[in-house]
């Protein structure tokens, strides 16, 4: 079989096989208006009620605490102009930050409830919002001849973003953990096996403050009878199974669940009123994804009118002022990397001559933003004849790997030589992964949506578990990056590849 006929048979059989296609995050869920929709009652206090005062009471001392840590080291250093400010001066100024990172937080929707895909969104925040609330403060300050050094200023623009990121992080572990091993939430069932349901199921899993916990997948599509659904996530650890419709009243009442949530932009009516009629006999809660049917690259915006609910939607495109501020940002990165790890290259280059035979970079031609050719640039990490274009391995045991390969691949150290991409223009550090020609001659109309950003070095598919499969079957993470780009969520990538980078086929 062909190159290419391999790549058509492996995605697409694959795809079904996973369940795993096309869902959009952000989606909305409604529920008829009942007395105790939405409140799900734990000690007296709505669900949802208590943990947002968590979250904000937890930023608001995580925020303070990072200040007076900032003073204290300040103190300690003997930094800025004012290096004697007591950490007891420092107080009331941390109280204010505090206050302020919480109203700013609460502007923004933290405490809504919904995690984001694979939780970059509340990094993202925990890095802009702490910098906002300094550009608001030092002019107040000014004015109000506070007794602040520079010293606590930079420290807790460094501290307060970092902490609250392990904060947040932790506080979710933990209600997640909780949530899933069923002491607090709602049992759901998800009515659907495509993309929404997948999309819906990781939210949840990624949205323990809402107390509600995936435990089923209802698909009356699915070949064969059974399966399971996985998240979308760095490690894919949480699993729902999957079982083939129609939704019964008695399968209903064996999975268990509190509520049934329809995920299925294409159901006829006749359907939807047997789901219906089977989820008011076993007496459970029915809700349904609002938006379902618009697609997940677009940008929405939704008015009342007058009990119609009205959707517009339009093309992301990336505002002038921050593709400016990324490629600055990519020009004085990649240089300052390239500068830095040009010994650790020349290193890993005569180690791969070493251990096959060949040159010690790859290069080959990829698709990138438009569809424009462009050569990418690797260490090799398979042995020189292998076919340049193929299917790429799926596994670190792939026989075509070479011993150095197996590690340049398991710590991503191969794809360094993509800085001059990066310095050159047609890459970035942040953004979809590009593909070979071979395999975009194949694209659908929605995988074609990658190509309206500059490909990058990592990026939110890259950091996934999914990585392990085509780029083509997984365009959900890529979709939802060009949707909600940005260049504090480029930050936030960069800060998680950090953590993540060291896992790699």
């Amino acid at each position: 079989m062909s190159a290419t006929g391999q790549r058509i048979a492996f995605g697409r059989e694959t795809a079904s096989a996973r369940l795993q296609s096309e869902p959009a995050r952000n989606l909305h869920v409604e529920a008829p208006s009942t007395t105790d929709s939405g409140r799900y009652p734990l000690l007296g206090v709505p669900f949802r009620v208590w943990p947002s005062y968590c979250a904000a009471v937890a930023d608001f001392l995580t925020v303070a605490a990072a200040v007076l840590a900032a003073s204290f080291l300040s103190l300690l250093l003997h930094t800025g102009s004012e290096a004697g400010v007591s950490v007891r001066e420092t107080l009331p100024i941390a109280v204010l930050a505090a206050l302020l990172v919480v109203l700013l937080f609460k502007g923004d929707g933290a405490y809504g409830g919904a995690g984001s895909m694979l939780r970059i969104r509340e990094t993202e925040r925990a890095i802009r919002v702490p910098m906002l609330a300094a550009l608001v403060l030092l002019p107040f300050g000014f004015l109000a001849h506070l007794n602040v050094s520079r010293g606590i200023v930079f420290g807790s623009l460094i501290l307060a973003p970092l902490l609250l990121i392990f904060q947040k992080q932790l506080c979710v572990s933990m209600a997640r953990a909780l949530v899933i091993k069923g002491d607090g939430g709602r049992r759901v069932a998800v009515h659907g096996g495509g993309s929404i349901s997948r999309c819906v199921v990781s939210t949840l899993f990624d949205s323990p403050w809402l107390g509600l916990r995936p435990s089923v997948v209802i698909d009356d599509d699915l070949e064969p009878a059974s399966g399971w659904m996985t998240e979308l996530g760095y490690r894919r650890r949480h699993s729902v199974p999957v079982l083939r419709g129609p939704a019964t009243t008695t399968m209903l009442k064996s999975c268990g669940c509190e509520i049934l949530l329809i995920a299925d932009a294409n159901l006829v009516p006749e359907t939807i009123s047997a789901l219906v009629r089977a989820a008011k006999q076993t007496e459970i809660q029915i809700a349904y994804v609002a938006n379902a049917g618009v697609r997940d690259w677009l940008r929405t915006q939704s008015m009342d009118l007058d009990g119609l609910v009205v959707t517009s939607s339009s093309d992301p495109i990336a505002p002038w002022h921050y593709a400016v501020l990324k490629r600055i940002t990519d020009v004085a990165l990649s240089l300052l990397f390239l500068t830095l790890l040009t010994p650790l290259m020349v290193a890993i280059a005569l180690l791969i001559r070493i251990d096959s035979r060949g040159p010690a970079l790859f290069v080959q031609r990829r698709v990138g933003l438009g569809g424009k050719l462009f050569s990418i640039y690797k260490f090799r990490s398979m042995y020189s004849n292998v076919p340049k274009y193929d299917l790429s391995p799926a596994s670190s045991s792939d026989e075509r790997i070479t011993r150095m390969g197996r590690f340049l691949r398991r710590t991503s150290l191969d794809e360094l030589p993509q800085l001059l991409n990066v310095l050159l223009g047609n890459m970035s550090l942040v953004g979809p992964r590009p593909e070979m020609p071979f395999i975009v001659d194949f694209y659908t109309p929605r995988e074609r949506q990658r190509l309206k950003a500059v490909p990058g070095i990592t990026g939110l598919w890259q950091l996934s578990a999914d990585r392990i499969f085509p780029i083509h079957e997984n365009v959900e993470y890529d979709l939802y990056y060009i949707k909600n780009r940005s260049f504090f969520l480029d930050v936030a990538i960069l800060l998680h590849t950090l953590f993540f980078a060291m896992r790699g086929v």
